[in-house]
Parts: structure tokens; C-alpha cells; sequence
């Protein structure tokens, strides 16, 4: 049971971290741990269509911060930055997910198949612009995976919606008619404790019934 002090604790720490140690580096191996936990989070008829872009190099870095003019400095100081996307076209997954999962007993092949089945028409259908709403709300919530994972892992993180998300799109060679630009997450360690931001009190923001 979390106490008093861990709630107050968990208040505080959240902060907005705009600047990082530049000399930190975080491995490939590690950046796959983090996103590997990240990826754990839930999406629409589990198709995760969740896509990750880790720009790490300086060259990289040098050309997004140009595309982030306003949060140039998390994305310059950072030991990377995570453009996440939403792959509209998730569905040419289907079987690659659902036959693995039938691999491993998680579910009986008619299980998969009736689920096939069940959602085939839905796939058939289903408009552009509804794809995209759906790819963004997984696209939001594996995004909070990776803050709570980087966390997890001693890193800190900055989600940052203000860029020019075609351009990032079209420098880093991502198929703009596949690929729905969700945000950026810098991720390093922070220089210093950032800055505090104060919240709505929850009876400002919820209602019970």
C-alpha cells in the first residue's frame, strides 16, 4: 500500500526537463530493453501499430532540431530522441502477430482464425481518417510506456508535440502515406530538476455518477 509520502513523492518528480547531460549515452541494447517493456502496452485488436524512429547521431539530432525549433535544446543535449508514428497500414501485420501467438499457446488456431474472421470486414472498411484516430490513441499510450520504462530505467524524458511533424516525416525517409507522426520523447539525464508545473485539482477535471 502506497503512503502519503509516496503520493506526494510521485507529485513532485514529475517534472518538465528541457535540458540534459550531453555526455551521457544510452546503448543500443539498452534503448531496445526500453522499448521492448514499451511495447507491452495495449492497442486496438493488438495490432501495435506502434513504429519507433531512435535518432541518436549528432548529423540526426542537427537536422531534427531544426524541425523542433522551440524544443531544440532537449533534442540537442539528449542522448536521443524517440519519434514515435502509427502505421495506418497495421492490418499486413495480422497474421504475423496472431500466428506467433497461436505458436506459443497463448490461443487455438480456430481462436485466430474466428478472430480473422471476425474483424476481416472492419479492416475492409475502415477509413483512412478512422485508422489514423486509432493509430493515435495507441500511438499516445505506448508513448507514455516509454517515459514510464526510461523511468524505469533511470532516464528522464520530455514528450514534445511542437515540430514540423511532414518535414520529419520526409528527412528521415518515412513513408508519409503509411506513417502518422505521434510526438518525439527526448530521453537522457536532466541536468538539473526542471521545472514544475502545477495540475488541475481532480474535481476540476473528473465526475462521478
Amino acid at each position: 500500500m502506497q503512503t502519503t509520502n509516496d503520493f506526494n513523492k510521485i507529485l513532485k518528480e514529475r517534472r518538465s526537463i528541457k535540458r540534459y547531460d550531453p555526455t551521457v549515452k544510452i546503448s543500443r541494447e539498452e534503448m531496445e530493453e526500453i522499448l521492448t517493456v514499451a511495447t507491452t502496452a495495449p492497442s486496438s485488436v493488438n495490432m501495435q501499430p506502434w513504429r519507433f524512429l531512435v535518432i541518436k547521431s549528432d548529423e540526426a539530432k542537427a537536422q531534427l532540431a531544426e524541425l523542433a525549433k522551440f524544443n531544440s535544446t532537449q533534442v540537442e543535449t539528449s542522448a536521443a530522441v524517440i519519434a514515435v508514428f502509427g502505421d495506418v497500414q497495421n492490418v499486413e501485420y495480422f497474421d504475423e502477430i496472431y500466428d506467433k501467438a497461436v505458436e506459443v499457446g497463448y490461443m487455438p488456431q480456430d481462436v485466430k482464425d474466428n478472430i480473422k474472421q471476425a474483424f476481416s470486414s472492419y479492416f475492409e472498411t475502415i477509413s483512412n481518417e478512422d485508422m489514423k484516430d486509432v493509430v493515435l490513441i495507441d500511438g499516445g499510450l505506448v508513448s507514455m510506456q516509454i517515459m514510464l520504462a526510461a523511468r524505469a530505467y533511470g532516464y528522464d524524458t520530455n514528450p514534445i508535440g511542437g515540430y514540423e511533424k511532414e518535414k520529419v516525416t520526409e528527412v528521415f525517409g518515412m513513408d508519409k502515406e503509411r506513417h502518422v507522426p505521434v510526438m518525439l520523447i527526448s530521453i537522457g539525464k536532466a541536468v538539473d530538476e526542471g521545472h514544475p508545473s502545477v495540475r488541475l485539482p481532480i474535481n476540476r477535471v473528473a465526475e462521478w455518477k
